[in-house]
């Protein structure tokens, strides 16, 4: 209200102003406070209808869960066929992810507050843990990262850290891009791989894990190859016109 009555002020202190025109300035505040109120409603009703949705879609992700553990490399396959998140995985990467057995996303109380993604290992060569995890909190309609554990990696094992060059015996960077560094609480420039923190979270949370069988069977490339094609027919058929109409053409001469 405090602003519908500055805005009418500053009308106000022009001179000559038609009081129809205030008065009417004053009304269609009104309505859009009145429709402001009326969508955050529906707002709070959508969360809530949600939030009662994902407890009932619990049970059903578990069971598919279930199921991926009894497919070699399913998770694996699923990130490497995605269009966002193949790139994200070095090639070293790629073999401590043979290990994982599930993705899996929680709202932590209500969809409102954030939402915690943990990724299940079974044993493997390259780290300690069977989980890790990444807490993101809404903070102003934000996702700001508000927890994350990195691998406790076995002696000489550690992805996040160049190796050294066997000839000559140095480094050849500081650290490396692996995926693993998202797992860390404090990301340098908050970054992996060109991408911010939430990016690569919100990904994983509104595309991968909804559909990973989409990805797993490479449904997306499917889908642009048969685009491709759809297009070359179409440019193939304006071709044939065209030469249709120029041989029109040589007949009338």
């Amino acid at each position: 209200m405090d602003r519908k009555k500055a805005k009418i002020d500053e009308v106000e202190g022009l001179e000559d102003v038609d009081p129809q025109l205030v008065l009417s300035m004053e009304r269609l505040q009104e309505a859009q406070d009145e429709l402001d109120k009326a969508n955050e409603e529906a707002n709070d009703k959508v969360l809530e209808i949600e939030q009662t949705y994902m407890e009932k879609r619990r049970p059903i992700y578990q069971k598919r869960n279930e199921v991926i553990q009894k497919i070699p490399e399913f998770w694996l396959t699923a990130f490497l066929s995605h269009p966002h998140l193949s790139d994200l995985l070095t090639e070293d990467d790629q073999k401590a992810f043979k290990y994982l057995q599930s993705v899996n996303v929680e709202d932590l109380g209500d969809i409102k507050s954030g939402y915690k993604i943990t990724f299940e290992f079974s044993p493997n060569p390259y780290f300690e843990d069977s989980k890790l995890c990444k807490v993101f909190r809404y903070v102003d309609d934000a996702a700001v990262t508000d927890v994350g554990n990195a691998p406790h990696w076995k002696d000489g094992m550690d992805l996040t850290k160049p190796k050294k060059d066997e000839k000559k015996g140095k480094k050849r960077s500081l650290k490396t891009d692996s995926f693993f560094n998202w797992f860390s609480e404090h990301v340098e420039e908050d970054l992996v791989v060109g991408m911010m923190q939430d990016e690569i979270a919100e990904i994983i949370k509104d595309d991968l894990w909804v559909n990973p069988l989409k990805y797993f069977n490479n449904e997306n490339e499917s889908d642009s190859e048969d685009d491709d094609d759809e297009d070359d027919g179409e440019n193939k058929e304006v071709g044939e016109d065209d030469d249709d109409e120029d041989d029109d053409g040589d007949e009338d001469e």
